[in-house]
Formats: C-alpha cells, structure tokens, sequence
C-alpha cells in the first residue's frame, strides 16, 4: 500500500507530469469513496500510469500474470514493482481465465474499492475502440456498483525545430447505473447490451471509431502478415460466450 503512495507521489508521478503533462477532465465524476469500476479504452502500456495520477483515489487494475512470473533479481523487482502499484495477476491461459478474472474483480469491488479494466481486453491494434467483452457488465451487475467511463486521448503538439512532445488526456463520464437490470446478471443480452452501452460511452469520451470486432481477434488475424484494416474486412462479430467472457486486463 505505502509502496503505490510512493510511486504516485515521489517516484514516478512527479516526472510524469513534469514530462507529459497529463491533463483530467472529468475527475469529479469519480466517487469520493466506495467501490466503483473505471472502464477504459486501451491505446498505450502506459495507460495504467496516466489514469491513476488523475485523480486521488488508488486504482487497482487485473494484469496478466507473466509480470508477476519472472526470475531472478529482474524478476523478484518486476513482481515488487507491479504488486506495489496496485495489479493483481490473473493467468489469461488457463481455461478459466474469464471466471477467474471475474471472481477475482468483485472481491476488489467487495472491499469498497476503485477497479480499473479494460473491455477491450487487450491494447488497440490500430487506435480503434473494438468491441467489449462482457466481464465488465457481469461485475457490475452482481455488486449494482457505478460504471465511470474513461477515454484516455492521446496527441502529439509541434515544438520549434520540428520536435514534438506528447499530450495525455484523460477524460472521465458521467456514472453509469444499471440498477434497473438487478437480477439479470448472468443473461449474456442483458449483459451484451451493457457492455455495448459503456463502450457507447468511452467512444464519445475519446472520439474514436469504433469496431464491433475483438481487438484480441484482430491481432491474431495480423500476425499472418494483414494489416489491421485488412483483419476487420474479413472479420465478423464472434458470437460465442466464451470469447465474450474473456477477462478484461491490464495490456495485450
């Protein structure tokens, strides 16, 4: 716990904002106290810094496990690191990985506190916002927790000599309450509408086109050597539970 305080506030916040810059919009959107879910679009790695230094309150996100699996010196400091600013670990590779990371989101939720995910469930291939996976609606629903969504928007500002330095911003929504669905957690259309109603939200927010496939599912697709584009062309909206189950983490 000290250990996140001291990376927010002495370790690496200051150098962030001195460097980026980071702009908040929307920050009083965020629940002063109690539990609440932080759905955010997936552009960078660095997501998970730029968010949290937004606002005061700790934010606990699910990441997947290799950052906590490494050896030897290197390895003991990436779990220290990694534990410290606030991840918990879940294993995508186990066959139940989506239940796992469910569970493993409303025990956060339980203890009263902020939990960040990403629908998308891994970083955009291409700077589209693709389609959401259902966990995040299962969580809401089973705590009646708000959802805030948040957009994080990255720019580039021209300097002199035709340098460029990058800006953050990092836009939070109004909460979202999804009480008039208590008792349908677990109905895959009532959870499907939902998630489509956050992503709705976060593509407002953040201004980007959006993709009714899997960003995970388009990836694969490029490895074969397609660009991004070429992959949603031949691609069509997956219908299976277990795809739209998958967990919501940290970075793909």
């Amino acid at each position: 716990m000290l250990f996140y305080w001291f990376l927010k506030f002495v370790a690496i916040g200051p150098a962030v904002r001195v460097l980026f810059r980071p702009r908040a919009e929307g920050v009083e959107h965020v629940p002063a106290s109690g539990a609440a879910i932080l759905s955010s679009n997936h552009l960078s790695a660095a997501d998970w810094i730029f968010m949290p230094l937004s606002i005061r309150r700790r934010v606990t996100f699910l990441a997947k496990a290799e950052y906590f699996t490494g050896t030897g010196v290197k390895g003991f400091f990436q779990r220290a690191f990694f534990a410290g600013a606030g991840q918990v670990p879940i294993d995508r590779t186990s066959a139940s990985a989506a239940e796992d990371a469910i569970q493993t989101g409303l025990g956060i939720l339980r203890d009263g506190k902020l939990l960040g995910i990403y629908p998308e469930g891994t970083r955009s291939p291409d700077g589209r916002l693709f389609r959401g996976k259902i966990g995040v609606a299962r969580m809401a629903l089973q705590t009646g927790v708000p959802v805030v969504p948040v957009a994080m928007c990255y720019s580039h500002r021209r300097l002199p000599f035709g340098r460029k330095i990058m800006r953050v911003t990092v836009r939070f929504g109004e909460p979202l309450d999804f009480s008039r669905y208590e008792g349908l957690a677990g109905d895959r259309f009532v959870e499907r509408s939902i998630t489509d109603e956050i992503m709705y939200e976060i593509m407002t927010l953040s201004g980007q086109e959006y993709v009714d496939v899997y960003g995970a599912t388009v990836k694969k697709s490029m490895t074969a050597g397609a660009s991004a584009a070429d992959a949603v062309a031949t691609l069509q909206p997956p219908v299976t539970e277990a795809a739209d189950r998958a967990p919501t983490t940290l970075a793909g």
